[in-house]
């Protein structure tokens, strides 16, 4: 919207004119906290900022760290069944990248492995020792599997450049985002080195009676295992009683 726009570019011009001469980076976001309630459909954070006027920007959206497992699929007599597992530790549940352009044309390989910016520079370790091979199987799988729900990014998102050095990009979370704390980590590069890092904090998590009932499956899984059979068993019944009566 126009008025949104116009506050987005006064609030730039005034980092631009202060804060921003002892900064080189100065970046933020429209909200820090994300309410996931019943009606939730996925949402946009804004994040917006401005540099010195030189260098490239890259963000790195990263999700709380989870266990997360891989299984290979495997026919057994003409069945498809669930095989092997591989669980990958402090693996990040969600990933995604915004750039100013095109990573490959700027930000040396080196300087990507060293922070870990891109899937594919990810360190996801599995739990068990398995052969590097097999290893690198799993882990590719695993990166498949979340980019195929939205949780990872398959290439950096673009962000607009207005004057050469104010920037804004809007992250999209899906509805079936992971809740938990989040880090948005920016960082400034400059003829291939990164010349300032700044990281933000950003929570996702559930309120009302989603955040109850999530609380109840984690904490209490065996009494809300039994509470979903028996809600499903009446259920049941109540169908039942409706068709005789029908």
């Amino acid at each position: 919207m126009t008025w949104r726009r116009t506050l987005l570019a006064l609030t730039l011009l005034a980092w631009t004119t202060s804060a921003a001469k002892a900064e080189p980076v100065i970046v933020d976001l429209s909200k820090n906290f994300v309410a996931i309630t019943a009606g939730f459909t996925g949402t946009e954070v804004l994040l917006f900022g401005t540099t010195n006027g030189y260098g490239e920007v890259v963000v790195v959206v990263e999700g709380p760290k989870e266990v997360l497992a891989v299984r290979r699929k495997e026919k057994v007599a003409g069945i498809w069944i669930n095989g092997r597992q591989v669980d990958f530790v402090n693996a990040p549940a969600f990933y995604k990248i915004l750039s100013t352009s095109s990573l490959d044309e700027w930000l040396p390989l080196s300087v990507r492995e060293a922070n870990q910016i891109g899937v594919e520079y990810l360190d996801l370790q599995p739990r068990d020792e398995i052969a590097p091979a097999e290893a690198a199987e799993y882990r590719a799988a695993l990166i498949r599997n979340k980019q195929r729900i939205g949780h990872y990014g398959q290439v950096e998102a673009r962000m607009k450049i207005v004057d050469g050095r104010l920037f804004r990009s809007n992250v999209y979370f899906p509805a079936n985002v992971p809740v938990g704390k989040y880090q948005v980590r920016t960082y400034l590069v400059d003829k291939g080195k990164i010349v300032s890092k700044r990281t933000m904090p950003l929570t996702i998590n559930k309120i009302g009676i989603e955040a109850d009932v999530f609380r109840v499956a984690h904490e209490h899984s065996a009494l809300y295992g039994i509470a979903a059979i028996v809600i499903a068993v009446l259920a049941g019944l109540g169908g039942n009683a409706l068709f005789r009566k029908g």
